[in-house]
């Protein structure tokens, strides 16, 4: 099921389990890093899933915590965008109502489909108080991150409905 908006934006004031590491540091403690595709329009929930993941083992890149990101975005932004897809192992994109709408969330993960493995990109479809989930069509191609049934994250594959693997064991 979609993760509720509600519940990230929740996790977005929880302490994180794990300390920030530099990406050296993850991938030599053979974690999961990952690039968060998001609006930023949505830094609360991009803080809340940055949490909830850093707690599965997850360290993941937000642009606009890195100090070496111009602070209007250029063509260094974009180049320095692509560079970080392609360094981390895994894409998430976080599907809301605003990076659905955004111009820079579609040509990210357009650059993320021609450069990763169909398995390192991952959706977070989100939902509202009224159950509507949120993602363009094209976004059901890829793997998905939801709320596990028995608490926690699972990734499930595209047309998957049952069985879908912790998100830690990736």
């Amino acid at each position: 099921m979609p993760i509720a908006i509600d519940t990230i934006r929740s996790a977005a004031g929880q302490i994180r389990k794990s300390a920030q590491r530099t990406l050296y540091e993850a991938k030599a403690s053979n974690l999961a890093t990952a690039f968060l595709c998001h609006s930023h329009e949505d830094a609360d929930l991009a803080k809340g899933v940055v949490n909830l993941l850093a707690n599965e083992g997850w360290d993941v890149y937000v642009d606009w915590e890195d100090s070496s990101m111009p602070a209007t975005p250029d063509r260094q932004t974009a180049q320095r965008i692509q560079q970080k897809i392609i360094d981390l192992k895994y894409f998430i994109f976080l599907a809301t109502p605003n990076s659905v709408r955004s111009r820079w969330c579609p040509w990210e993960i357009g650059y993320a489909d021609g450069k990763k493995n169909p398995d390192q990109i991952l959706i977070i479809p989100t939902s509202d108080r009224s159950g509507a989930w949120y993602g363009s069509e094209y976004l059901q191609l890829y793997r998905r991150i939801d709320e596990a049934s028995q608490g926690g994250l699972a990734v499930w594959r595209p047309g998957q409905t049952s069985g879908g693997a912790w998100v830690r064991t990736l």
